[in-house]
């Protein structure tokens, strides 16, 4: 077979319905990572459903406990063929959100698949049980279409924690490394700029959410004895957020802003626009950095926000002035931000705003990553995805959101490519998750046309990128 067949063959397993049989079977693993009491529901899924086809796909598998004492495993599939040739490391996650059974529309059951029109409901449609069912099937379809080669080596991770923010998995890839060497890192997660274009991004915007509090006394005063004369905690701690971020959504500490935007990233980011589907809702052109396109403030920039604020009791409020306020932010952020040091700049920045009693506590964080429009990996992956679409992909230099790329990116020290099979709107980690049938359909094709690629053209790359690695 030529590459143009293999391609139609992939959308064959779209049209015969063999996508959707996988991805029901899959969508009924009610693999909920933040439900300690559906850690079976994770090993079935990897013993039962995914190492059998990888198996027959000529993959050495093997599950491994999580390092970090939790019980998610983590699935190492390797498939060497020959020496010597290139070898991509593939990534998904088999775990989904909770499935908030009781607040999905119109009858739906989130751990079954349900097809209306052009879209797929079921928990984990969109993140990323059908995004990696969707690459599976593509490598199975090539595999047959090359009579059983692929041309490159291939090593599956698939972990089952990442909706609990990936716990183990930086130590699971270290104490691998040798394991997962790879030429090139490839997977699929998050969504497309939006559904009509295929996209690439080759990195994520880091996150860190960190708590601000200020407790002012042990216990609440009536507001009508004491309001005038007690200091409000929940005021204050308005004032000090607004310190940090001023009113059209501009970050003012000077350690929270990133460095300028590269040329290359401005350049990809021009050919882009945000929003404007459906589903997505209407953007504030007035907040954000001023002087900025959309694309810029999503993916070239660095945002402030306020996830939670807290005081009193927002359910049953009473007169009294409340003893403490609680808020909790969030910086997402591109590469070159100062964000290790984020809590001395934040406590910093307050002290000499008058506001040293408000208390600054660092929870979740992820690094960011990036990896330049110009490089040769992501030249050949857009080549590809545009030789079987026919259209030209949106190159993103890092998603908007957070992924854990940093492991493979810094850790692993890989070219990381990501390919997704969803879009904006996909209603991920909230009721009625779904996927777009017409978005899977053309995901299998861009798949199968990235893999007879990898197979044809990844020595010459390898050899062609070995300077610039050694160079970096």
């Amino acid at each position: 077979m030529n590459r143009e067949q293999a391609v139609l063959q992939a959308v064959q397993a779209y049209d015969n319905g063999a996508l959707l049989a996988a991805l029901t079977r899959r969508v009924a693993y009610a693999t909920e990572s933040e439900v300690p009491e559906q850690a079976p529901a994770q090993h079935a899924y990897l013993n039962e459903d995914l190492i059998p086809l990888l198996t027959e796909l000529g993959f050495s598998c093997e599950v491994h406990a999580n390092p970090a004492g939790v019980d998610l495993p983590i699935l190492v599939a390797r498939r060497v063929e020959a020496a010597g040739l290139p070898t991509m490391l593939m990534y998904g996650h088999g775990d989904v959100v909770r499935g908030n059974a009781a607040k999905w529309e119109a009858g739906r059951d989130p751990w079954r698949l349900q097809v209306e029109g052009d879209r797929w409901y079921g928990r984990g449609t969109a993140d990323n049980k059908g995004q990696h069912t969707i690459n599976l099937e593509a490598m199975r379809q090539v595999i047959a279409a090359r009579d059983g080669k692929l041309g490159f080596n291939t090593t599956w991770l698939i972990e089952t924690g990442e909706e609990a923010g990936s716990p183990g998995l930086a130590a699971f890839c270290e104490a691998q490394r040798d394991a997962l060497a790879a030429d090139v890192f490839i997977a699929s997660d998050g969504p497309r700029l939006n559904a009509e274009r295929p996209t690439l991004f080759m990195g994520s915007r880091g996150a860190v959410n960190f708590e601000l509090k200020l407790r002012a006394r042990e216990r609440g005063y009536h507001s009508g004895n004491w309001g005038g004369l007690l200091a409000n905690p929940a005021i204050i701690l308005m004032h000090a957020i607004g310190t940090l971020v001023d009113a059209n959504g501009r970050i003012t500490v000077p350690g929270l802003r990133p460095p300028p935007i590269p040329g290359a990233v401005a350049g990809a980011l021009a050919d882009l626009e945000v929003g404007g589907g459906a589903d997505d809702p209407e953007i504030n052109a007035w907040w954000g950095e001023p002087g900025l396109s959309a694309p810029e403030k999503v993916f070239g920039w660095n945002s402030l926000d306020v996830l939670t604020f807290g005081a009193g009791d927002p359910a049953k409020p009473v007169n009294a002035i409340p003893p403490e306020a609680v808020a909790w932010c969030q910086l997402r952020f591109v590469v070159g931000t100062d964000w290790r040091a984020l809590e001395t700049h934040v406590r910093e920045h307050l002290r000499q705003g008058g506001f040293e009693d408000v208390q600054v506590r660092i929870g979740m964080q992820a690094g960011a990553t990036r990896l330049s429009p110009d490089n040769a990996w992501v030249r050949w992956a857009a080549t590809s995805l545009e030789r079987t679409t026919g259209k030209r992909p949106a190159l993103l230099p890092n998603l908007g959101g957070s992924l854990p790329n940093d492991i493979f990116a810094d850790q692993l020290g890989l070219p990381t490519l990501w390919v997704p099979h969803s879009y904006p709107a996909c209603a991920q980690h909230a009721p009625n998750e779904h996927l777009l049938g017409s978005v899977a359909r053309e995901g299998l094709a861009i798949m199968a046309g990235l893999f007879w690629d990898l197979g044809e053209q990844g020595s010459t790359l390898c050899a062609s990128a070995q300077p610039a690695r050694a160079a970096a």
